[in-house]
């Protein structure tokens, strides 16, 4: 497990490091096809550049995760913020973004560009996703992009999303997923590990995990196919 982080630590400080030089970077190896035309140009219209260009992520959670002015909302992996600054839009002012990442030069990026944003009503936690540092049932959603796929506990993961969620809480991740099996080899690679693939769960896995944790009404729908076994897809599930 801590080779795994140590590769995704790599991977994303290089990421925000490329971004803050002026350059784009990309999740994967097939990183254009996954993360290219995720948002509408009207939504990412007044973000900063740099926002755009770090994002990394497989979809659009905040396109579907139909916020609510007023709710809390946390984003498991923010990365450089795009999707933080969009869900700050949806809950407006009464409402409140958070984001959660541990790597320190994702983190400087997204503060960086939430001040350039002039977004009052958003934070940036430090943090893994395994260990969520806020209190039981703080959360009215938590939405992801392309991030789980990369936890090498993804049980822990899903338990702690559900522990932060108040009841009639929403889960709205978009995530690379799986049909059938994946070769040792490929799951074993640190550098597939960390560039969005070797980690990515099997559909009916990722319904049973989020079963398991307390979830219901776990719907997975694809957006995107990568490959012949590796797709994007909108996960959805619900604490009652």
């Amino acid at each position: 497990m801590n080779e795994i982080k140590e590769a995704v630590l790599e991977r994303y400080s290089k990421a925000a490091k490329s971004v803050m030089s002026g350059k784009a970077s990309c999740c994967s190896a097939d990183g254009d096809k996954i993360t290219r035309d995720l948002y509408a140009l009207a939504e990412t219209e007044g973000l900063p550049a740099e926002a755009v260009l770090a994002s990394l992520g497989c979809g659009n959670p905040t396109a579907v995760a139909q916020l609510n002015p007023g709710e809390t909302v946390l984003d498991l992996g923010s990365g450089g913020g795009i999707d933080v600054l969009l869900s700050a839009r949806r809950v407006g002012p009464e409402g409140r973004a958070i984001g959660l990442d541990m790597t320190d030069e994702m983190l400087e990026l997204a503060r960086g560009n939430a001040q350039r944003a002039g977004a009052t009503n958003v934070e940036f936690l430090k943090g893994e996703i395994e260990n969520i540092p806020l209190p039981d049932s703080s959360v009215d959603v938590i939405i992801s992009n392309c991030v789980i796929n990369l936890s090498a506990d993804k049980r822990r993961v899903l338990g702690e999303a559900f522990r932060v969620l108040r009841s009639g809480g929403r889960f709205a991740v978009s995530d690379v997923v799986r049909r059938g099996e994946m070769p040792e080899a490929v799951k074993r690679n640190l550098e597939l590990w960390a560039g969005c693939i070797s980690g990515a769960l099997e559909e009916n896995e990722y319904r049973t995990l989020l079963g398991d944790a307390g979830f219901v009404d776990v719907t997975i729908e694809e957006s995107r196919i990568h490959h012949e076994q590796l797709f994007s897809a909108i996960v959805r599930a619900r604490k009652m």
